[in-house]
């Protein structure tokens, strides 16, 4: 049975959906299996599977951490900025972070995220673009601009709950429960809890 690299990387994930698995996990499966079915060495599993990521067929969990989620379509079209769109998407975000308003004069590495990943339809335009620093590019994943929100928000009052003392306590954690209330009303993001 002939199988590209590709194929069998696709098949292992598709097999286990949903599951956050570790590049370091699932680079001796992937090998062993290929040798025994080609009789040939597994080149490099790392390349195959960051550019099934990129196709919008793997998801990336966080470095190192992939997963395939069944109900997600990839777009075969996928494309990405244009170097006119990047630069025009900087100068219109003054070459900051639209998260943390950190920039390049801060020595933060900036980077144009799709707003709507590309893995769910979203395009290279720039209505879709967005400045981040690399932390929060990293952090939104393959999430929407209101999940990626949402879930920030989250956290947020987790830590509060965790941390924070009395009078700040309470204003913080009332600030944070009123946003959730307004996603709850709007009926954004309601699988995120």
């Amino acid at each position: 049975m002939a199988i590209s690299q590709s194929e069998l990387v696709l098949k292992y994930f598709m097999d286990r959906p949903n599951q956050e698995i570790k590049h370091s996990t699932s680079k001796k499966d992937l090998e062993d299996e290929f040798e025994r079915l080609t009789g040939k060495r597994f080149e490099d599993s790392d390349r195959t599977i960051r550019k099934l990521c990129d196709e919008g067929k793997l998801i990336k969990v966080k470095k190192g951490v992939y997963k395939y989620d069944p109900n997600i379509q990839p777009n075969i079209q996928l494309q990405d900025f244009s170097p006119e769109t990047k630069r025009e998407a900087l100068e219109r975000d003054n070459y900051k972070c639209v998260i943390c308003g950190l920039g390049r004069a801060d020595g933060v590495d900036l980077q144009i995220d799709h707003i709507l990943p590309r893995s769910k339809g979203g395009d290279a335009t720039i209505g879709n673009a967005q400045t981040l620093c690399a932390p929060h590019n990293f952090s939104k994943k393959n999430l929407g601009q209101t999940e990626h929100a949402k879930k920030m928000f989250l956290k947020l009052r987790d830590k509060t709950l965790a941390l924070m003392a009395s009078e700040e306590r309470t204003n913080l954690l009332k600030f944070y429960e009123d946003i959730l209330k307004v996603y709850e009303k709007h009926k954004i993001d309601d699988h995120l809890d």
